[in-house]
């Protein structure tokens, strides 16, 4: 992958790194259409994982249901009860703002998640 998807994901990923130096990234799940495995953003717990489509980059949040979303950046798995993504097309520009915002909500709802089970 070296085109506008790969440069949208390092995007992203500056965006999500930049908000906490806690945050780890790992590469993980790889199969045959991802050899190397996805990324995948934790602070105690998963925040987000990135996976690359033909024509979208998708952000899926773990725990999106119970992550604050004021200005409506999740565009994609709104009807489950857990997860919630962000698909990303081609010269699609996201709001850096509110992205790291989304990024700072799902850190205090893992938070408060392992808090509750301690």
């Amino acid at each position: 992958m070296s085109d506008w998807r790969e440069a949208a994901m390092d995007r992203m990923r500056k965006l999500i790194l930049a908000v906490d130096p806690e945050i780890v990234e790992e590469r993980k799940w790889a199969k045959a259409s991802s050899p190397d495995g996805i990324p995948v953003w934790s602070h105690e717990g998963i925040i987000c994982t990135g996976e690359t489509y033909k024509d979208k980059i998708k952000l899926t949040f773990a725990r999106g249901a119970a992550v604050d979303d004021p200005t409506g950046l999740f565009n994609s798995s709104l009807e489950g009860n857990t997860r919630r993504a962000l698909d990303i097309g081609e010269g699609v520009d996201v709001d850096e703002a509110a992205f790291q915002d989304l990024i700072r909500s799902a850190i205090a709802v893992n938070v408060a998640v392992r808090a509750k089970k301690q």
